[in-house]
């Protein structure tokens, strides 16, 4: 139950535009922090990455198409699993409609999983989605980008995630992330940019959408609400893996 003050349309017209300053500034912040993000060096990626897709195996630098900036979305979906994270399921349903407007701003996006390409594609087909989506299984793509943990990586229960030592969940060896690369005219690769846990929420309409109302986001643990979008008429939600 809800319980905030009933004033007078003048009363919240006063309280609106003193937030209102405070939304500005944040929003000039916002501007100077994405500048200094996109002013961050570069590392040269070297090694050789293949990847099954439903084309046949491609390399990175012909994941990027004909664009020169390359978005990947590190998936939860490891070999074996019966569904993909539900975090990621609910990032992923954001992706369609984004892809003519990146494509347009010389960028692509791309869906990256550890699974056989057989079970991301049988995963998709469920939930309708369209966005490209390919397999790294057999390379080392996913350990170098600091989202898959192999028992050998994992000390004292913490891993290397989100530029820190990190306590790995019970269960899992996969978490999510986003990372951005940049191709130049001589075919030269780089890693320009990774975000990792909730540095990734930026992307998510949805979020932007909820903060804005009364109840914004309605949840008693980070993500604790949000299922696949075809199980909400289930009657226990589905517990969250995603980390502040």
């Amino acid at each position: 139950m809800l319980e905030n003050r009933i004033v007078s349309r003048e009363e919240w017209l006063a309280a609106r535009r003193a937030h209102l300053a405070r939304e500005k500034a944040l929003t000039r912040e916002m501007d100077r922090l994405n500048e200094e993000r996109r002013a961050l060096p570069w590392v040269r990626v070297e090694k050789p990455y293949v990847f099954q897709t439903a084309e046949g195996p491609k390399t990175l630098a012909e994941l990027f198409g004909p664009r020169s900036q390359l978005i990947i979305y590190h998936f939860m979906l490891a070999p074996g699993w019966d569904a993909g994270c539900v975090g990621c399921s609910f990032g992923a349903d954001h992706f369609d409609g984004m892809l003519p407007h990146l494509e347009a701003a010389d960028a692509r996006l791309v869906t990256v999983s550890r699974a056989p390409l057989a079970e991301i594609e049988a995963y998709r087909s469920r939930m309708g989605w369209h966005f490209p989506w390919v397999s790294s299984a057999g390379t080392d793509f996913n350990e170098d980008f600091h989202v898959t943990f192999p028992p050998e990586t994992v000390h004292d229960g913490k891993v290397n995630y989100n530029f820190a030592e990190t306590p790995m969940p019970e269960d899992l060896d996969e978490l999510h992330g986003l990372s951005v690369f940049y191709k130049n005219e001589a075919g030269e690769i780089f890693h320009t940019y990774s975000a990792y846990a909730r540095g990734t929420e930026y992307i998510l309409g949805t979020f932007l959408m909820l903060d804005r109302v009364p109840k914004g986001r309605n949840e008693e643990g980070i993500m604790s609400w949000v299922r696949r979008h075809d199980e909400y008429a289930a009657p226990q939600p589905t517990e969250s893996c995603c980390h502040d």
